[in-house]
C-alpha cells in the first residue's frame, strides 16, 4: 500500500467518524427539540461541552467524572474477562463431555431468562457488596452469549478438517487445540463485540445497586439531587466508552485472526 493509499484510507476514516459524530449531535439537538423537553432536564451538546471544558467548575467536573470512570471500567474490563473466560472453559467442556452439556445447559439457559436487575440482589446478598460480587453481575452479561456462540462454533467446524486430523492420527485434543478452536475465534469476537458495551451496563447496574462508586452511582446522584448537566455529561462519556470498547475488540480481533485465521472483512 503506498503513502497515498494510506493517506486516502485514514481521510476517508476521519471523514466518516466527523459525519457520524454530526448526525449524532444532530440527532441529540433534534430529538430535544421534538420531543419539546425542558431545558431544565434536556441538555444539549453545548451544555455539556461547558459543564466538561469550559464552564467555571468544567476542571473539578472532569477529576470527579475521572474517578468514576477508573471505578467503572476497571468494574467492566475485568467483568467481561471473567465472564470470557468462564464461557470458553465451559463451551470446551460442554462439547467435550456432552452430558455435562445436557444437564448444565438448560440450567444455564434457565438462569439466562432470568433478569440481570432482579439478580443483583442476590448476587449482592451472597457475596457482599464488594468487586467479587460486580465481577459477577458484569461477567454475566459476557458469559451467556459468549458460551451458546462458542458451542455452535465448535460444533460447526468443517468435517474436513476433522477427518483430516483423523487421517494424520492427531489426538481430540490436538484437534480441539489447532483446529477447532481456531476456527471458533471469529465466533468468539463476534459475541465479545456485543458483550463488551454489555459488560458496561452491568457494572453500572451493580454500582448503582450495589457499590456506591463509579459512573453508575454518579447518575443516580445526579439525578436525585437535579443535577441534569452531570447527568447528561455521564451519558455522553459512557456512550463513548461503550464504543470504544467495541472498537477495541475489533482491533483486538483483527490481530489475532491475522495470527490464527481470516481476519474479518
Amino acid at each position: 500500500m503506498t503513502a497515498l493509499d494510506v493517506a486516502f484510507t485514514t481521510g476517508r476514516r476521519v471523514l466518516s467518524a466527523l459525519l457520524t459524530l454530526a448526525v449524532i449531535l444532530g440527532s441529540w439537538v433534534l430529538f430535544l427539540k421534538v420531543f419539546n423537553i425542558s431545558p431544565f432536564i434536556g441538555k444539549g451538546p453545548v451544555d455539556v461541552w461547558r459543564y466538561l471544558f469550559s464552564g467555571p467548575d468544567s476542571g473539578a467536573n472532569r477529576q470527579v467524572l475521572a474517578g468514576e470512570s477508573v471505578t467503572t471500567l476497571r468494574d467492566a474490563l475485568i467483568g467481561l474477562a471473567a465472564g470470557t473466560i468462564a464461557a470458553v472453559t465451559c463451551a470446551i467442556a460442554f462439547y467435550r463431555w456432552r452430558t455435562a452439556g445436557s444437564v448444565f445447559m438448560p440450567l444455564a439457559m434457565v438462569l439466562r431468562s432470568v433478569p440481570l436487575v432482579a439478580m443483583t440482589p442476590l448476587i449482592v446478598g451472597i457475596f457482599g457488596r464488594n468487586l467479587l460480587a460486580i465481577t459477577i453481575i458484569s461477567g454475566i452479561v459476557t458469559f451467556f452469549p459468549t458460551l451458546v456462540n462458542m458451542i455452535v462454533a465448535l460444533r460447526g467446524t468443517p468435517q474436513e478438517s476433522l477427518d483430516l486430523c483423523r487421517a494424520y492420527g492427531a489426538s481430540a485434543s490436538d484437534t480441539l487445540w489447532k483446529v477447532q478452536i481456531p476456527t471458533a475465534l471469529p465466533s468468539v469476537f463476534a459475541s465479545l463485540r456485543i458483550a463488551a458495551p454489555l459488560s458496561l451496563v452491568g457494572a453500572l447496574l451493580a454500582e448503582w445497586l450495589a457499590t456506591g462508586q463509579g459512573l453508575g452511582y454518579g447518575l443516580l446522584n445526579a439525578s436525585a439531587e437535579s443535577d441534569y448537566n452531570g447527568l447528561w455529561a455521564r451519558v455522553v462519556v459512557i456512550t463513548v466508552y461503550s464504543t470504544a470498547l467495541y472498537q477495541l475488540v475489533g482491533i483486538a480481533e483483527s490481530l489475532v485472526l491475522k495470527r490464527f485465521g481470516s481476519p474479518p472483512n
